[in-house]
């Protein structure tokens, strides 16, 4: 249990109540701060919870400004502190994560320094679903420091091809996608029976998500020297493949729907799904760099909620 003053620092209430994590969500996300209180509970604070573990693990791989070496370290060294359920050692890596300046964004210095509650909150929940996070997260942060491995000390690094890339895209997204069809079939009983054909398409619903992020992004990412979208392949199969993996994860989402589950999962699935098909397309329109405004937003959440409302399709 951390002190009561650690808990008064860190802004965090005794118990750390969700509300406390959902400061950190919206610090840290702008599409999960929105999907997540969509979840029913225990899925909220489940989600909640390994999102954050996931999002620290991501500081590491971006912390450009560390050599290889010790993003690949500190990867490790997250994943046995999580495996470990261990809050207390998090506490001294956090501060020595901080003292090295990992990140210039101030919410993922807030995440660091929340770690030692995120892992205790995340120890206190089920079993069944602590290991399944611990699991995911741990196979998320090795295979990252696989990919670290491939960048120099300015953090520079060219994926050779797209088979790569898929890879890739499975280690920091689709894992995620895996991860919450098991949290979502261990809460739902509805999905009894649906268990393979979610699972078949699980890592393609995360990889859609993170391919789309991907190429809007390539531009900036390619000017600090980080070419994920491998400079000598043609973009078309890129945004091809994309665009399967769009569908996959459409397949995913009517499967839920279809099986009768939680109208919040229906919607925390959707929504993402939604604004990274409308950013594709915008991405393929005008290049690098569309993003969706926040009006259009607006009114794709608005559509969501009537169609969820009618018992409409949603994708």
């Amino acid at each position: 249990m951390l002190p009561r003053r650690d808990r008064h620092s860190l802004g965090l209430s005794e118990g750390c109540a969700i509300t406390d994590f959902d400061a950190l969500l919206v610090k840290t996300s702008r599409t999960f701060a929105l999907s997540i209180p969509a979840l029913g509970e225990p899925l909220r604070r489940e989600v909640g919870l390994a999102y954050l573990l996931f999002r620290i693990a991501d500081t590491f791989e971006d912390a450009y400004a560390w050599p290889a070496s010790r993003r690949a370290e500190c990867l490790e060294e997250f994943a046995r502190l999580v495996e470990a359920r261990d809050a207390a050692g998090a506490e001294s890596a956090s501060e020595r994560w901080l003292r090295d300046r990992p990140t210039e964004h101030a919410g993922y210095r807030d995440l660091l320094v929340a770690t030692p509650a995120v892992i205790e909150a995340y120890s206190a929940l089920a079993p069944e679903s602590g290991a399944a996070i611990a699991g995911h997260v741990g196979r998320t942060c090795r295979g990252m420091a696989r990919f670290v491995a491939l960048s120099d000390d300015g953090g520079r690094v060219e994926l050779p091809d797209v088979e790569s890339l898929r890879e890739y895209c499975y280690v920091v997204a689709g894992i995620v996608g895996e991860l919450l069809t098991e949290l979502f079939l261990i809460h739902d009983p509805a999905l009894a029976g649906h268990e393979a054909p979610l699972r078949a398409r699980a890592a393609a619903f995360g990889e859609a998500l993170q391919l789309v992020n991907i190429l809007k992004d390539s531009a900036a990412d390619a000017a600090e020297g980080r070419r994920f979208v491998p400079a000598r392949v043609d973009r078309a199969p890129v945004f091809e493949l994309a665009r399967r993996d769009l569908e996959r994860a459409a397949e995913y989402v009517r499967e839920l729907q279809a099986a009768g589950a939680q109208r919040g999962t229906v919607a925390f699935t959707a929504l993402p799904l939604l604004l990274a098909t409308e950013t594709l397309a915008r991405v393929e329109q005008a290049g690098p760099g569309a993003k969706v405004s926040r009006e259009r937003v607006q009114e794709l959440v608005a559509a969501l909620d009537s169609r969820l409302a009618s018992g409409a399709r949603v994708v």
